[in-house]
């Protein structure tokens, strides 16, 4: 099994120097700095992951499924903490999927679930999302590419990229195609809790019985640098296979991020924390949706929740225009939406904070538009 790379992470690797005067894509709240947290932290805390489960610190467990909203519907020995969501995702996709098996997911979405596909051998459909429909995600589009050898759905909610929000009645909806066939339901949440349009959506693992639920601290939080996310999933056989994966990947714990982790995640500090990514982040989306609707060349469909969007490029292509923003003497980085198989899209971020430089990104965004020929 070869794992080849997407685009979104070879775009990534390109541009990664020299480093960009002004970012349009962070998608990640203001990161906090370590000092914040070491009131908290025991200077005698042992660096070794002797003695402790192999799920992950059963205090950081019990902090996941309480910001989960799953308390009474989820425990703890339903959580394994892993190396940020995308490890989870690796782990259901090893676990569960063999050549063959038949994988449903959507498309603009997450790249691991292809990258993945394509490395186990499995048969692959995608299920478009479409710009002039809002970035809905079409549920009898989806109910007709499940069949009955489908082995997995895997979605993200709120969408990557799009930021559009699967509600509740949509999650119990795509669970009922899922329990047709018996499928898994993977659903990825790491931007959830940043919601501008309407309440967090409930978590799928608190909803189906083969729904797992993946996420982690890095994008409401900014904790990016942890790499401390989850699996939840109320199947013990299927906890049991990913520890078993995950021994053979990164292998244990990552003890000091596990700690800080459930410092986050304590009531005292989450809801706090939350608010303020919320209010950065509606002020910087109130900004950029400003700047979009005086942008002749430019238009998009604000996201509902979490901190990027799809803007639509008019005329231009978006991986030519991206890599001529990023050189001199723009400098300035965002993602083409060819790494979302949308080529003629653009990804801008609202995170960062003032590292992000976004004001300064946004005129020469501007003034690289008006300079392209067309």
């Amino acid at each position: 099994m070869k794992i080849t790379i997407h685009k979104l992470f070879e775009y990534l690797l390109e541009t990664a120097a020299p480093p960009p005067e002004a970012f349009l894509g962070f998608s990640l709240s203001t990161p906090p700095v370590l000092g914040e947290f070491l009131a908290d932290l025991d200077p005698g805390l042992p660096l070794d992951w002797n003695g402790q489960s192999f799920q992950g610190l059963p205090a950081l467990r019990e902090r996941v499924i309480d910001q989960a909203g799953l308390g009474g519907l989820c425990a703890a020995t339903d959580v394994l903490i892993t190396a940020g969501a995308a490890e989870a995702n690796y782990l259901c996709f090893r676990q569960l999927l063999d050549a063959g098996d038949h994988l449903v997911t959507e498309t603009p979405g997450w790249p691991q679930a292809a990258v993945m596909a394509k490395a186990i051998g499995a048969r692959l459909t995608c299920v478009p999302r479409r710009a002039e429909a809002g970035w809905d995600l079409d549920l009898d589009a989806l109910s007709a590419a499940v069949t009955p050898d489908t082995r997995m759905i895997f979605l993200s909610n709120p969408n990557n990229p799009t930021g559009r929000l699967l509600p509740a009645e949509s999650l119990h909806a795509i669970a009922a195609i899922a329990d047709r066939v018996g499928a898994w339901l993977v659903v990825d949440e790491v931007y959830a809790g940043l919601e501008w349009a309407g309440p967090r959506p409930p978590s799928i693992a608190g909803i189906y019985d083969r729904g797992i639920s993946t996420g982690s601290v890095s994008k409401a939080l900014g904790l990016q640098g942890l790499r401390t996310g989850w699996m939840i999933c109320r199947d013990p056989g299927l906890i049991m296979d990913a520890v078993i994966g995950r021994e053979n990947s990164s292998e244990i714990m990552n003890i000091l991020g596990e700690h800080i982790a459930e410092i986050a995640l304590r009531p005292e500090r989450l809801g706090p924390a939350l608010d303020r990514a919320r209010q950065e982040g509606a002020r910087t989306l109130a900004r950029l949706n400003d700047f979009i609707q005086n942008e002749p060349r430019l238009s998009w469909t604000a996201p509902e929740a979490g901190l990027i969007g799809l803007a639509r490029l008019k005329g231009i292509e978006a991986e030519p225009f991206a890599k001529h923003l990023l050189a001199d003497p723009y400098r300035t980085f965002l993602l083409p939406g060819t790494a979302y198989d949308q080529p003629a899209h653009i990804r801008l971020g609202v995170g960062g904070g003032a590292a992000a430089n976004l004001d300064e990104g946004l005129r020469r965004l501007s003034a690289c538009l008006a300079a392209w020929p067309g």
